[in-house]
């Protein structure tokens, strides 16, 4: 039985080429896509759920507000967790990673002090942690006593593949006793652990005992006895015990803060607060540790375009399956008059649904690693094809296959299995089934297969038009032909005097300024800055940059009143922006001329009022700003429009690069245009822009296979009546017209019921920003008449063929 049903099969899909080839393309779209999707959501939900009773650890992270600004920083106070440990009860292990200040890099020299020593540059992954963070973790000891290898000051355990990078020349059993320098500090190399080859956001490869920062000026520039201040590199892990309760914890935690901080500080409300383990690799909050973020809701969108995609596989199936009726009753006829019965026929067509199923299957696992490198721009760095044979993957297929056999195979399979034999025999099946409730059935999937399509161009093209928009809007300066680099940190003013006159003199730059962060920025910089009116001390949440004399001119932002501020290393005079005299209520800027701010518990006068500009990107609304006239470490470089193209760019920015290393050998020259920076502000928004453009496009791709069988099955049920039309004279474009406009309603009703779904998605996406395009009505217009001109494109080939096909032929069995 089971060998006829697979030849039955085999045959029917051998006979009908066209259809199985159109189904296969379809199913393997929607199931590549789905697999690819998949196993993005699978590989992000999977981080760091490996730990032993990774329920009970979480990083503690800090909440402040300020005048209703609230703040949130995955850094704490260093000197938490040595109090942690010894002042609160339930807490089973506390575990320090500090970083190296500044880049959190730094250079190794191997061996330490040997005359063939060899240096390599800015390594990454180190932190000062505790034995406690490698058990937490799982390594495997390779070599080395895991109890004592990080308990002494001076000491380094190494993962497998860094040892190898180190002493490539060594057995891992003769590294321990190695020495390495990192920066001034010189340690020994006590252990080798295997690499972790989990899926972590805990990825550091180097680990120097923490009772080295004790001996060290680490132990200042980590601020490791200090309460009321914290470093980006100072993060806390703990592991309560099973009885104790979180809140419980946190309370312990803020009593401790709130006995060691002083009574008045920056902030008017300081919390600590457990973090589960769980939530890292998701709350975008809690940036830090190098951990890259994942965004929950994409992820959630791409488990939505996945179904649909699905959706729309198995949608184009029963459409397809169900315009080979014509071809397939017979057969079903003639099964049941020798003894066939329904059940017998659903497990075939049930079969043969898997059997294409399958097959498609197999041929998207076979195009998935071309998907994977055409999306590499946005697959998470770790995910291989490889993940695909995690058993929760291999599952994954297996329920895909499954899924679609059924949600295809099963409608086609009841109505084809479900012809009465006489009447099929007899010719007059499809004749009554052509107004059957299964028409109306097939005409509101295809409706719901370009409402689906109809979303999705909709939503691009809005989405689309904010990015463009967010892009070339004005920000309040100039943008254009302008970099940034920064230098080391150079504590002689004539140093960088000296540097900026050189810099000047490179023909291909017009402009040079030094200064601190650019206009806009994605990272934060604020000033504790009030004002008193007389009445009341207003505290403004207020943003901060600074810059020599020539930092408003090469950014071509205006003072409208007033003047700059003088150049001074202390500070004497400050500028503010129009929005920062509104705040402090003056409604014409010019009138905050004269006014005293206190600044850093100094009264300092506002001597200028720059025209507003952007710090941040356009989600933010327009902040209070001050800017002061000094030096700092950011070189900011405006190059000739002349000089057009690229080479003459290149060889400037070479130039400079030369004049950098001579300047600051040991320094890295690394620049960024203003344009990219800004570019940055929106790489979610232009991720996500280009999943849709692929959705829309193989959306819009399945739809219209969905779209061809419903032109096949029409076509192929009025054959008869194309015929008798024809030989009474109606003419071929008559009949693409009678034949194409129950399509077109299709198309223009799919329109109207998308249009509003697409609208209130795309204001619930912009209502994130505070500065967006307006949606005009010609968005609605272009993708409803585009989606109608190409279903016209399809239809007219299709109809046109059965209009001008000889009615002798269609009539000749009458």
């Amino acid at each position: 039985m089971l060998q006829n049903y697979f030849v039955s099969t085999w045959r029917n899909l051998w006979r009908h080429k066209f259809f199985s080839l159109v189904n296969i393309v379809g199913l393997a779209i929607g199931i590549s896509s789905s697999l690819v999707i998949a196993m993005i959501v699978h590989y992000e939900f999977s981080f760091d759920q490996f730990q032993l009773d990774k329920d009970r650890i979480y990083r503690i992270v800090l909440d402040t507000k300020r005048d209703g600004f609230e703040g949130h920083s995955a850094a704490v106070p260093a000197s938490l967790a040595q109090a942690a440990q010894g002042e609160i009860t339930g807490i089973e292990q506390v575990i320090p990673i500090y970083s190296f200040p500044g880049d959190a890099k730094a250079d190794v020299e191997v061996p330490a002090g040997s005359v063939n020593k060899k240096t390599f540059k800015k390594q990454e992954s180190i932190i000062f942690t505790n034995s406690d963070y490698l058990a937490l973790m799982g390594y495997k000891w390779l070599v080395g006593n895991p109890t004592i290898a990080l308990t002494q000051p001076f000491q380094v355990v190494l993962t497998k593949s860094r040892a190898g990078i180190y002493f490539p020349k060594k057995d891992l059993q003769d590294v321990p006793g190695s020495t390495l320098r990192y920066r001034d500090i010189e340690v020994s190399v006590s252990g080798v652990v295997d690499d972790l080859e989990k899926i972590t956001d805990f990825r550091s490869k180097e680990f120097i005992s923490l009772p080295t920062l004790e001996k060290t000026s680490l132990k200042d520039d980590l601020m490791l006895n200090v309460w009321d201040d914290w470093m980006g590199y100072s993060n806390l892990l703990v592991k309560i015990s099973p009885q104790a309760q979180p809140s419980q914890i946190e309370q312990g935690l803020n009593t401790i803060l709130a006995k060691h901080s002083k009574k008045e500080h920056f902030f008017s409300e300081l919390h600590l607060a457990l973090q589960p383990l769980s939530t890292i690799h998701f709350d975008e909050r809690y940036q830090g540790m190098d951990i890259r973020i994942a965004h929950k809701p994409t992820l959630y969108g791409l488990i939505a375009i996945a179904g649909f995609l699905l959706l729309l596989g198995c949608i184009n199936y029963v459409n397809l399956s169900t315009a080979q009726a014509s071809t397939r009753a017979k057969e079903v006829g003639i099964r049941k008059s020798i003894g066939g019965n329904k059940k017998q026929l659903v497990v075939q067509f049930l079969g043969e649904t898997f059997f294409l199923t399958t097959f498609a299957t197999v041929l998207s696992i076979i195009i998935i690693p071309l998907l994977l490198q055409a999306f590499s721009a946005f697959i998470p760095e770790g995910l291989t094809f490889s993940f695909l044979g995690y058993p929760s993957m291999l599952f994954s297929v297996l329920l895909i296959v499954l899924l679609v056999s059924v949600l295809a195979g099963l409608y086609p399979a009841f109505v084809l299995s479900g012809y009465n034999p006489i009447q099929v025999l007899k010719n007059q099946q499809l004749v009554s089934l052509g107004q059957s409730r299964q028409a109306l059935l097939r005409k509101g999937l295809t409706v719901s297969q370009f409402v689906i399509a109809q979303f999705f161009v909709i939503s691009t093209l809005i989405i689309s038009k904010q990015i463009y928009f967010v892009l070339h809007a004005d920000m309040g300066f100039a943008k254009e032909a302008i970099l940034t680099f920064r230098t080391p940190r150079d504590t002689i003013a004539t140093h960088r005097m000296q540097f900026k006159q050189r810099l000047q003199a490179i023909p291909g730059i017009a402009s040079v300024s030094n200064g601190f962060l650019a206009p806009a920025t994605a990272g934060g910089a604020f000033a504790n800055v009030s004002y008193f009116n007389g009445k009341e001390e207003l505290k403004p949440t207020v943003h901060v940059r600074w810059g020599d004399d020539d930092f408003l001119d090469l950014y071509n932002i205006p003072i409208i009143a007033g003047r700059n501020a003088i150049a001074s290393d202390s500070l004497t005079e400050i500028v503010v922006n129009e929005q920062f005299a509104k705040e402090i209520g003056f409604r014409q800027p010019g009138e905050a001329l004269g006014q005293f701010l206190k600044y850093n518990d100094k009264e300092v006068p506002i001597v200028g009022i720059v025209k507003n500009f952007h710090t941040q990107n356009l989600h933010a609304q327009l902040a209070p700003l001050i800017f002061q006239n000094r030096w700092g470490d950011i070189f900011h470089v405006k190059l000739r429009s002349a000089h057009s193209g690229e080479m003459n760019w290149q060889k400037t920015i070479s130039d400079m690069e030369e004049l950098f290393k001579e300047n600051y050998p040991d320094g890295e020259f690394n620049y960024e245009f203003m344009e990219d920076s800004i570019k940055k502000f929106y790489e979610k928004e232009q991720a996500t822009a280009s999943l849709l453009n692929w959705a829309t496009g193989l959306t819009i791709l399945i739809s219209c296979l969905g779209l061809l069988g419903l032109v096949l099955y029409t076509t192929n049920s009025r054959t008869k009546e194309v015929g008798i039309r024809k030989v009474l004279g109606a003419s071929i474009v008559q009949l693409i017209s009678l034949l194409a406009k129950d399509f077109i309603k299709l198309i223009l009703i799919a329109f109207i019921v998308a249009s509003p779904l697409a609208w209130w998605a795309a204001h619930r996406w912009l209502d994130n920003f505070a500065y967006k395009t307006p949606v005009g009505w010609w968005v609605f217009l272009v993708s409803g008449l585009g989606m109608l001109l190409l279903a016209v494109l399809l239809l007219s080939v299709q109809t046109f063929k059965a209009a001008a096909a000889n009615p002798v032929n269609s009539l000749r069995d009458e």
